[in-house]
């Protein structure tokens, strides 16, 4: 479907650091050293390998430079061609992976001030996920604290893969911090590369990763509802980004067929995890994985037995979709609606009243 609906949410778009020189005005002199003297490289391989045709539509692929790099480029392919009033950008750098907990926390720090500099500065529909680094919950919490003063800020952005279930009693000091300045969790595709991304070991190549990231998203939502964190903040939102949503409905069944025969095991979750997802969870839509015929697709929709749950994205600059079908021709202009405007609004607070 081409879009031609102006002033829509686009709730996923990646701007790329240029190298890790481009965060050195945003360090401190001591970790500008640190990064000369151990010579690190850029972080920027973890989510997506720059050169990997998924992680750029040809159109959109620059002569020079990474793809998303160009704040003119965004806002004129994505912004512009989109008709998109307001943008949020989601930062994917390899901050998650370091092994220093310090290190990772004064690069949080950096992409996030880069983030204020580079990007919101300079365009006003732009708003922003705070990026963490969850190796110390401590420092992520400060860091929420820090950038929530700022209320283009709009979500906090963790991923999939990491080395931890994310419903763990000891993260949900930053769900705390999040629920505080009504900020919801983006989950995104990616992770820390510490684990294996598949239960059976490592895959040869990157579509298997690629194809496993689906199964990363269902444990982290299984285990965001079985350890209780929504029982804990009932107004917490999660945003599960670039996660494909077909899975959902049959992932659903399983977890809310086993929840009625072992629900003694996990007495604090007193609703259904159907019921859950519905009022707590919300998915970005691209990738659309569904069937290529219209009928395939809404059959699998309707499963949702909501309109609620789906978020507009383009992802740009990644290669989700062929020309300007960045949603599905089968949707009908009401559910259009609440896709591009709604339900965007509905989930990110920040963006209607920004005062936190």
């Amino acid at each position: 479907m081409t879009l031609q609906l102006g002033s829509g949410i686009d709730c996923d778009i990646h701007p790329a650091v240029p190298s890790l020189t481009a965060l050195f005005p945003y360090l401190e002199d001591h970790w500008r050293e640190i990064v000369v003297t151990r010579g690190l490289d850029d972080l920027d391989t973890i989510s997506y390998p720059p050169n990997a045709p998924i992680s750029c539509r040809p159109d959109w692929r620059p002569r020079a430079g990474k793809p998303g790099a160009d704040l003119g480029r965004l806002a004129t392919d994505a912004l512009d061609h989109f008709g998109s009033g307001i943008a949020i950008v989601n930062c994917l750098y390899g901050i998650q992976a370091l092994f220093s907990e310090d290190l990772a926390a004064a690069l949080a720090r950096a992409v996030n001030d880069w983030i204020v500099h580079e990007w919101l500065d300079r365009e006003p529909r732009l708003r922003a996920s705070i990026i963490i680094a969850p190796q110390s919950v401590e420092r992520a919490v400060d860091e929420i604290e820090r950038c929530a003063m700022d209320p283009r800020f709009v979500q906090v952005l963790m991923l999939a893969g990491g080395d931890h279930p994310l419903g763990k009693r000891h993260l949900w000091p930053i769900y705390a911090a999040a629920t505080r300045h009504r900020l919801p969790i983006g989950i995104h595709a990616g992770g820390a590369y510490h684990h294996a991304p598949a239960p059976t070991g490592w895959p040869a190549f990157y579509t298997e990763d690629y194809v496993n990231q689906a199964q990363a998203f269902q444990t982290q939502l299984s285990s965001l509802i079985c350890e209780g964190v929504f029982n804990q903040f009932p107004d917490l939102k999660v945003v599960l980004l670039e996660s494909g949503v077909t899975w959902l409905p049959a992932h659903l069944w399983r977890l809310t067929k086993y929840w009625r025969s072992l629900r003694m095991e996990i007495p604090w979750v007193d609703r259904s995890p159907t019921d859950i997802v519905r009022s707590n969870v919300r998915l970005s839509v691209q990738p659309i994985d569904g069937p290529p015929d219209s009928r395939g697709l809404l059959r699998i929709l309707d499963h949702f037995k909501s309109d609620e749950l789906l978020l507009f994205a383009t992802d740009y600059p990644h290669w989700n979709f062929d020309g300007d079908a960045a949603l599905p021709d089968c949707l009908d202009a009401g559910l259009v609606k609440k896709l591009r405007f709604d339900n965007p609004l509905a989930t990110y607070g920040r963006l209607l009243n920004p005062m936190t």
